[in-house]
């Protein structure tokens, strides 16, 4: 497996490295953003690992870079802070996941090993519904009008999610569940985040489709001529 590391903090990157190392990665590490966004784009890596606070770009500006490039690697956000909203923000950009530190590395290795067995597993097909077609090659939401918007890694997963389902609701816990794994730390708010970009770029297409919410059971895919 190929990783990449991009932490400003010599030791802990230099330490991760050794570890990652022991436990059969190839790794390159660099300190600054910048760098970070040339090596991704220069060479293909199972996981990347940003720390948010880095000179030159932070690890959300490069996250949101390789989004809008349309890279799917599954990508692991390091940073010292813990509030919530950097955490929403992580993942509204396209995180996989969000370990603050300090932390163990064994807890780390563990969560990237998880992202990576979810991208193994994760085989999603064309989808349609009503107006829209969801597909996997480009990561585009289709509208038959011609009209189409790009999603994030989590947003397509999210939208699959709704698309395999439609007409039936969907708690959020089911959602955190199915797209962000039991393992994960992250708040349930994330989904709500990502069903209102959902919602946002299915309006933006002029689709007829939306997400309901559905008030103390969830939330269901429905088009307004149903």
């Amino acid at each position: 497996m190929r990783l990449l590391i991009a932490e400003d903090e010599p030791d802990l990157a230099e330490a991760l490295t050794v570890f990652f190392q022991k436990n059969q990665f190839t790794v390159d590490a660099v300190g600054d953003g910048l760098s970070a966004y040339e090596y991704a784009c220069a060479d293909d890596y199972d996981a990347i690992i940003l720390d948010v606070m880095m000179p030159k770009l932070s690890g959300i500006e490069v996250l949101k870079r390789l989004r809008a490039d349309g890279s799917r690697t599954p990508i692991m956000m390091l940073t010292a802070k813990a509030q919530k909203d950097d955490r929403i923000e992580g993942f509204d950009s396209g995180a996989d996941d969000y370990l603050p530190k300090p932390f163990e590395p064994d807890e780390l290795l563990s969560r990237v090993r998880a992202i990576l067995r979810r991208r193994e597993e994760y085989r999603p097909s064309v989808l349609s519904f009503a107006d829209i077609s969801l597909n996997p090659d480009s990561d585009m939401l289709e509208c038959s009008n011609g009209k189409s918007v790009r999603l994030s890694g989590r947003e397509f997963q999210v939208m699959e999610l709704f698309m395999r389902s439609p007409k039936l609701v969907l708690s959020a816990d089911k959602i955190m569940e199915r797209v962000w794994g039991w393992d994960s730390d992250a708040e349930i708010n994330v989904v709500w985040v990502h069903i209102s970009n959902l919602r946002k770029k299915l309006f933006k297409i002029g689709s007829s489709v939306t997400i309901h919410a559905n008030r103390g059971l969830g939330y269901i895919l429905e088009a307004e001529n149903d």
